[in-house]
């Protein structure tokens, strides 16, 4: 089950302005359509992860934490930071998960209260490009940051300790100048994406319900542990791209007969 209750941090402590590193899974990120209740199907191709979806459907974002230790989320979403608004960058403000937790975040965040659901709709209609932003549409991503923990004193000075302290953040610079197979197999697709023009964005709906509260967080380092990041178009545009099959059978058009041709009974005529 998933806890209603999420919280905010407060914190914004600064990150790097370079790309941040990419490590392991701390956190599980998918697509749900709230309007079927099913989890939306994930394509890889050439490098990167894509997601089909339903133009005025709602959607949420959900988040699982895979460790037993509290982490910072920042979720970006068409490049906008779902919390604050500002044009997304992992130094901002985002939601802290408890081991272990699962959440799901089904809108733009109005308060401490409140969310604008968000919602697949026409590009024009999305939220970046009604503020002026559409450059980044079509792509949902979080940087996940682990918590600084608070150690005791030692009675003695500990050397050691603090030398594998800088052998590890050498580790870390070192690694941020090495680009990761993913990233150079997205880099030679880009100018095959580049064919298909983004035909959805994520709109601003209606407001709802969702309390939460606000926790301090100090931040391990000032760059992220984990980024991972979905796109997301129409279904027709993702198979028009070799991304998923044309008749795929959650968004087939084919003429000939489906043994599963809707997702839920339908009412009669005059119900």
């Amino acid at each position: 089950m998933f806890r209603n209750l999420l919280l905010l941090s407060a914190a914004l402590a600064s990150a790097a302005a370079c790309l941040p590193l990419q490590a392991g899974s701390l956190v599980d990120i998918d697509l749900i359509d709230r309007d079927s209740g099913q989890q939306l199907p994930e394509y890889d191709h050439r490098g990167r992860t894509y997601v089909p979806g339903e133009p005025g459907h709602r959607y949420a974002v959900r988040l699982r934490n895979q460790t037993d230790e509290r982490v910072l989320v920042v979720l970006s979403v068409d490049g906008v930071n779902a919390v604050t608004g500002e044009t997304a960058s992992p130094s901002q403000a985002g939601y802290v998960l408890s081991p272990w937790e699962s959440a799901e975040i089904t809108g733009w965040r109005k308060s401490l209260d409140d969310v604008a659901q968000f919602y697949f709709t026409d590009l024009p209609d999305s939220y970046a490009a009604r503020t002026g932003r559409p450059d980044d549409v079509g792509v949902i991503g979080i940087a996940v940051f682990r918590e600084r923990q608070r150690y005791l004193p030692y009675p003695m000075p500990g050397p050691p300790v603090a030398r594998g302290e800088r052998e590890r953040d050498g580790a870390q610079s070192k690694s941020a100048h090495t680009p990761s197979a993913a990233r150079e197999s997205a880099a030679a697709g880009a100018a095959h994406d580049a064919i298909a023009e983004q035909r959805i964005g994520t709109g601003h709906g209606a407001r709802e319900w969702a309390p939460i509260s606000r926790t301090d967080f100090v931040r391990a380092s000032s760059r992220p542990a984990q980024v991972t990041q979905l796109r997301y178009d129409a279904g027709e545009v993702l198979a028009a791209m070799g991304v998923m099959p044309r008749y795929d059978w959650r968004y087939g058009r084919g003429d000939e007969p489906r043994a599963f041709p809707h997702g839920f009974v339908a009412d009669p005529p005059g119900w």
